[in-house]
């Protein structure tokens, strides 16, 4: 008598198979190795298949696009330690820079923006990531009464980006924001000029604003320290109550560059 066989369906079989494997692995000593196969087919702590760098990017970014960066953060970390040479690991390199950034770490971000120019200097995102140590830079100026380096760092990435980059789609904000931090540069010195000139150390003073027309010559008050220097020179320095001295500490608003023709005017 010839045997017929049926197949049995999809869910039968796959109970089938996994029935032997737990007869096959009962006789085998220790648990361990039950619990990874149980653990890959479904069972157990509900970790079916093991991390890979595509699944873990996936999950860094739906983060990061749902405006958490910490955690974000945390998940390109580990990328970046466990598949370091991976196209997520690439990534991730740039995405956690992304991260610090955002969450106003500026010196982390700028260290991580910059080993990233450094290890693909030739990458596509390069004009992106000068745009963005520009930005970190910008985002820590403080008041003209302070410290200017970081307007000057910021000036020179925006600088750089445009010379290096002039078609990019980062040039025309990086403009505004350039001339933005010029002109907070500028104010800075006409401040330090100005007391100068309110002490009465009117050489100091000459020195200040002569080196603010030359070097930051498209700037708003340039005419005025030429207008001061020439009072100097002939006698009759400005002479004002204290009111009068108090400048406007803040960073400029960049808006007030923003429409700028990206052709022209502020190189």
């Amino acid at each position: 008598m010839q045997l017929k066989m049926k197949l049995m369906p999809a869910g039968r079989t796959k109970i089938l198979t996994v029935f032997i494997i737990l007869l096959f692995l009962t006789t085998l000593p220790g648990c361990a190795l039950m619990n990874n196969t149980m653990n890959y087919l479904g069972f157990g702590n509900g970790k079916s298949i093991p991390d890979t760098p595509d699944s873990l990017a996936l999950k860094a970014l739906d983060n990061y696009n749902h405006g958490d960066y910490s955690k974000a953060l945390k998940v390109f970390n580990d990328i970046m330690d466990r598949f370091p040479f991976s196209k997520a690991g690439l990534l991730a390199e740039l995405k956690s820079a992304d991260c610090q950034y955002y969450l106003g770490k500026y010196p982390d971000a700028i260290s991580q923006y910059n080993d990233f120019a450094n290890n693909h200097p030739t990458n596509e995102a390069i004009p992106y990531v000068i745009f963005q140590i520009g930005m970190s830079y910008y985002k820590q100026i403080d008041t003209i009464d302070r410290d200017p380096g970081a307007a000057k760092n910021a000036l020179e990435n925006f600088t750089r980006l445009i010379k290096s980059y002039p078609h990019s789609a980062y040039v025309q904000e990086a403009r505004a924001r350039r001339l933005a931090a010029l002109n907070f540069l500028a104010n800075h010195e006409f401040y330090v000029a100005n007391f100068y000139v309110r002490t009465n150390h009117l050489k100091e003073a000459k020195g200040r604003y002569l080196y603010l027309i030359k070097h930051y010559p498209e700037s708003s008050v340039s005419a005025k320290a030429r207008k001061i220097i020439a009072a100097i020179a002939a006698g009759h320095p400005p002479k004002r109550t204290w009111r009068d001295w108090l400048p406007d500490l803040s960073l400029p608003d960049w808006h007030t560059f923003s429409n700028l023709n990206p052709g022209g005017g502020t190189e």
